[in-house]
C-alpha cells in the first residue's frame, strides 16, 4: 500500500493564527480562553471562550466575497491557504484531477442558521431571506471553496461526526491517498461556534466549565476540580501527499500517517461508555493499522476535554490498551490550552503531535491544580509544562457526541 506523508500544515487557533504562532503558543502552555467579545455574554451562565485573537479576515479574503462565507469557511480557506503555502504545491505542475479535498465541521454554519434566519423570522409579512443563506451554512461548502480556488477536480466532501470530524476528514483523505485514489489530499476541519445558541445550548446541557472568575485556568483535564470543556473556535489544515509524488517534486516532509481507527460507543447520545470500551477499540485499531506494538507509541495527545466522565473513560482506555507501557507515555491535552474547537479539533490536535515530532517537545496539559485519586498517579499527563523528547509515534485521540471516535497515528518520517 502506497505511503502517505504530510507535506503542508495550516493552523487558526486560540493561541496563534499560523501554524508557526500555535507552536510557540503550545511550547509556552499559553491558554488561549477569556470573557467573550463576540457578543453580550452578561446574561450566560458561561460568559467565556476561546476566542481567536487580532484575527481580521479582510486581510486574507476581500470584503465582499468574506461576507458570502460563514465564518468556518473562511477559516478553513485561510489555514487552506498556509498550507498549501508551505507544501510548496506548484498548481500547474500537478495533475489536479488526483488531488482533493475531504474537510470537517461539526455544525457547519452556525453564525450563519443564528443570525440570518433570526433576523428574517423578524420581517413583517414574506420573509425575506438572504440567496447566500443556504450556500453559506452548509458543511459541505468549506471543502467546494477550497477545490474552487485551487482548481482541485478530484474528491470532494464534507465530514461531519460532531468532535470527531476532522479526524474523519483527516483519516478518509490518508485512505484515499494509499488505496492510490488520490496523489494529494487538502484536509482538516474548522469551526465558528462561539454564537449565543452554542454556548446556551452547551450551557444548558450542563457541559461547559462555569469557571467565569477565572477563564484562564477553567480548562481542566484531568484535574480533580475540572467542571467542563472551553468552547474554542478555529481550524487546521494538512497537505497529505503520496510519498513518491512528494520525494519527485522535492516536498519537505514533516511526517508520516501510518495508522488510524473508527469505531462507536454505541452507548449513549452525549456520553461517553463508562469503561471506554469504544475508545479502546479504536485506539487498537489505529496501532494495528499502523503494524506497529502499543509500546512503540511515545505520544498520546488526547481527547481530554476536562469534562467530570470523559477524561476517566478515556485513561481507563488507555491503561486497558498499554497496559504496563502506559507509564512510558507521555500523555496530554492541548485542549487545556485552545478550548474545544469541537469539529476543528481533531485537526488542530493532529497539527500539534506534527509539531512535537519536528521539535522534540510535548505540549503540557495546563491548569492542573489538584491532583485526582480516580487517575493512576504513575501516569504522565505532562502536567503544566512541557518536556523534552524525541517522538518517533504520536496518537491523536477525538470523541464525538453520537460515540463517535477516531484515531490517527503519525509517524517521524524516515526515508
Amino acid at each position: 500500500m502506497r505511503r502517505v506523508v504530510i507535506t503542508g500544515i495550516g493552523a487558526l487557533t486560540p493561541i496563534g493564527n499560523t501554524y508557526a504562532e500555535y507552536v510557540n503558543g503550545l511550547k509556552n502552555g499559553v491558554s488561549g480562553a477569556g470573557p467573550i467579545t463576540r457578543f453580550d455574554a452578561s446574561l450566560f451562565k458561561v460568559k467565556f471562550a476561546c476566542e481567536l485573537k487580532n484575527f481580521n479576515v479582510e486581510q486574507f479574503i476581500p470584503k465582499k466575497e468574506a461576507r458570502r462565507l460563514d465564518p468556518f469557511a473562511q477559516y478553513a480557506l485561510v489555514v487552506a491557504d498556509e498550507a498549501i503555502l508551505m507544501s510548496g504545491l506548484e498548481l500547474d505542475k500537478i495533475d489536479l484531477d488526483r488531488a482533493g479535498v475531504v474537510w470537517g465541521t461539526g455544525i457547519g454554519g452556525f453564525e450563519t442558521i443564528e443570525h440570518d434566519i433570526s433576523e428574517a423570522a423578524l420581517w413583517t409579512g414574506e420573509p425575506r431571506y438572504s440567496p447566500f443563506l443556504i450556500p453559506k451554512l452548509i458543511g459541505d461548502i468549506a471543502p467546494g471553496h477550497i477545490s474552487i480556488k485551487y482548481g482541485f477536480r478530484g474528491i470532494n466532501y464534507g465530514t461531519v461526526s460532531a468532535c470527531a470530524s476532522s479526524t474523519h476528514s483527516i483519516i478518509a483523505s490518508f485512505d484515499y491517498i494509499r488505496m492510490g485514489r488520490a496523489d494529494i489530499m487538502i484536509t482538516g476541519g474548522s469551526e465558528a461556534a462561539i454564537t449565543r445558541a452554542s454556548v446556551g445550548g452547551f450551557g444548558s446541557m450542563k457541559a461547559m466549565s462555569e469557571r467565569n472568575d477565572s477563564p484562564e485556568t477553567a480548562s481542566r483535564p484531568f484535574d480533580k476540580d475540572r467542571d467542563g470543556f472551553v468552547l474554542g473556535e478555529g481550524a487546521g489544515a494538512l497537505v497529505l501527499e503520496e510519498l513518491e509524488h512528494a520525494k519527485k517534486r522535492g516536498a519537505t516532509i514533516y511526517a508520516e500517517v501510518v495508522g488510524a481507527g473508527m469505531t462507536a460507543d454505541a452507548y449513549h447520545m452525549t456520553a461517553p461508555h463508562p469503561e471506554g470500551i469504544g475508545a479502546r477499540n479504536v485506539m487498537k485499531l489505529a496501532i494495528q493499522d499502523a503494524g506497529i506494538q502499543p509500546e512503540d507509541v511515545d505520544y498520546v495527545n488526547v481527547h481530554g476535554t476536562s469534562t467530570p466522565l470523559g477524561d476517566i473513560a478515556e485513561t481507563k482506555a488507555i491503561q486497558s490498551v498499554f497496559g504496563d507501557s502506559a507509564y512510558k507515555l507521555n500523555i496530554s491535552s492541548t485542549k487545556s490550552m485552545t478550548g474545544h474547537l469541537l469539529g476543528g479539533a481533531g485537526a488542530i490536535e493532529a497539527i500539534a503531535c506534527v509539531a512535537a515530532i519536528n521539535e522534540n517537545f510535548i505540549p503540557p496539559t495546563i491548569n492542573h491544580f489538584t491532583d485526582d485519586p480516580d487517575f493512576d498517579p504513575k501516569l504522565n499527563f505532562t502536567f503544566n509544562q512541557p518536556q523534552e523528547r524525541k517522538i518517533n509515534f504520536a496518537l491523536s485521540n477525538t470523541f464525538g457526541f453520537g460515540g463517535h471516535n477516531a484515531s490517527l497515528i503519525v509517524k517521524r518520517y524516515t526515508s
